[in-house]
């Protein structure tokens, strides 16, 4: 291992009150280090935009304080970075014990808790003990998902509405205050931004909004579980935590857990390890909603299965409400136990289909509104036109935007938005293309590929290769005349006549509309 190896064993500092030049001199040390660490995990875009401005303010009882100029960036870097940033320090001072990601001349919040969650002027993020082996790759989602959200997450107001505190009358008061901190840490994976008010529905996800929201407001078991499902991106996440901040809101003394299913397998090997079960087992079937998101990784992993089995009973059998999220539906998740994939389908399925181009424009339009941007509707028209994969996607490439718009002092144009986005959208444009879609088509009506450019007129070649027209029109950026010259050299006048003919064919033959729906999922996948 080479010296400068951020992962490297440090003796620690004494962590109190840093008074001494010298001693501070060191910390500013580390702190370079983890930047440099950063900078080469994240690039030098990422470097530059968000981490070159962080500065070390304070270090005192274990607690390191990092300001950052504005709220904007403090809110960006805890989303994105503080989890990493914690890795990474505690590799270089395991004496660190907290870190604290501030705006620059604004004070802590108070202690008296607000009314409804918001975030606190300072971000903490909490930094538990670390094992002695280098730090794992940032290559799990519920690692980033579920540390950032938890710094993000209100602390206040989790104190104002105790909704997960979870005990055992007669186990030892210490095992009991574990149990309850852990539960605990759990209920601030919520991030506030993701509330019903802050999501905007259409079409595509109109069924799981409606579903989500009706779970949310019931004192009773509409359907259990409610099952949400659809591709990477589309809003899966933010209804959970929807769900979940909306029965906080209307009754505080509900247990609600809120976890990904990676979370949910760890802390049952946790259990495992250290001889727990039983703890592990009153925690998790004493709540009165349990919330499992991205519940196929656990696809394969028999023991978390049988697990995860036994406390979906348990909680069914006391009437207590299950919400769980899946990138599949029950019936199509590979490596899950039959008995497990038949429970989740028994309630309510509600599928989240890919987002279509007028609900984009209107998650931009919010998104810039709660940024507090002026984005000219030139730029969110071209972003929802060229970004159609996720809404995580399109989100992130609004905030580049606006970010380099208010660090660099430019006005926000089509030109200066180009030059951002120039990688994500070359990428966007890579992702498919006509050919993509012909092949995909082709494989699905048993037809050649090459079928796509000939002359015949049969139904079993024409009708595909209408499907391939219309498909190519949704799914890419291309002209009506060069999606014809694809296909033959066929006039453009014959791809209008392509898209009119599936879209009335669709509308009245479901089975005809589920070919569509299912060969752009798996175009888009």
């Amino acid at each position: 291992m080479k010296p400068d190896d951020p992962r490297q064993l440090r003796l620690p500092l004494p962590m109190t009150s840093v008074s001494d030049p010298a001693d501070f001199a060191e910390y500013e040390a580390q702190w370079a280090r983890v930047r440099d660490s950063l900078r080469t995990e994240f690039g030098d875009a990422a470097f530059y935009s968000w981490l070159k401005p962080l500065a070390l303010a304070s270090v005192a009882d274990g607690r390191v304080t990092i300001q950052v100029p504005t709220r904007f960036m403090r809110d960006w870097v805890v989303s994105h970075y503080a989890d990493r940033i914690r890795v990474l320090w505690s590799w270089e001072n395991p004496a660190v014990r907290r870190v604290d990601i501030a705006v620059a001349g604004v004070k802590p919040a108070a202690a008296e808790a607000p009314a409804q969650p918001a975030p606190r002027p300072a971000e903490v993020v909490d930094l538990p003990p670390v094992p002695m082996a280098a730090p794992a790759p940032m290559t799990s989602r519920s690692a980033v998902a579920v540390a950032p959200a938890r710094a993000a997450a209100p602390r206040a107001a989790t104190a104002a509405a105790p909704a997960i505190v979870i005990a055992d009358g007669d186990a030892e008061a210490e095992a009991g205050s574990r149990a309850a901190e852990r539960i605990d840490q759990w209920s601030a994976g919520l991030d506030p931004r993701f509330t019903f008010d802050n999501f905007v529905c259409g079409k595509p996800n109109e069924l799981a909004h409606a579903a989500a929201l009706r779970v949310a407001e019931s004192e009773t078991v509409q359907f259990n579980p409610l099952f949400l499902y659809g591709g990477v991106g589309l809003g899966k996440t933010h209804l959970m935590h929807a769900i979940a901040w909306h029965i906080r809101g209307r009754n505080p003394r509900r247990k609600v857990v809120y976890m990904s299913a990676e979370k949910f397998m760890y802390e049952f090997i946790r259990a495992l390890r250290y001889k727990d079960t039983m703890a592990f087992k009153e925690q998790f079937r004493s709540v009165d909603v349990l919330m499992i998101d991205d519940v196929q990784f656990i696809s394969g992993k028999d023991s978390t299965q049988e697990e995860f089995f036994h406390t979906f009973n348990a909680l069914v059998d006391q009437n207590r409400q299950i919400v769980v999220s899946g990138d599949r539906s029950p019936s199509d998740l590979d490596g899950m136990e039959e008995r497990l994939r038949s429970r989740l389908g028994w309630g309510m399925v509600a599928d989240i289909h890919p987002t279509t181009y007028e609900l984009r424009l209107g998650i931009l339009q919010q998104k810039a509104d709660q940024l507090g941007a002026a984005v000219p509707v030139k730029v969110l028209e071209f972003l929802a036109h060229k970004i159609a994969s996720n809404v995580r996607e399109l989100e992130g490439a609004l905030n580049r935007v606006v970010a380099h718009a208010t660090l660099v002092g430019r006005a926000i144009t089509l030109e200066t938005t180009q030059e951002v986005l120039q990688d994500l959208l070359r990428a966007n444009e890579r992702r498919l293309t006509i050919e993509d879609i012909q092949k995909r088509v082709a494989e699905h009506f048993n037809i050649r590929t090459s079928d796509m450019h000939s002359a015949r007129r049969s139904r079993a070649i024409a009708r595909p290769r209408q499907v391939a027209m219309y498909l190519a029109k949704q799914l890419t950026q291309s002209s009506l005349p060069e999606i014809g010259r694809k296909f033959g050299g066929r006039d453009h006048t014959t791809v209008m006549h392509a898209v009119k003919k599936v879209e009335e064919l669709a509308a009245q033959d479901a089975g005809f509309s589920d070919d569509i729906e299912l060969l752009r999922r798996m175009l888009e996948s």
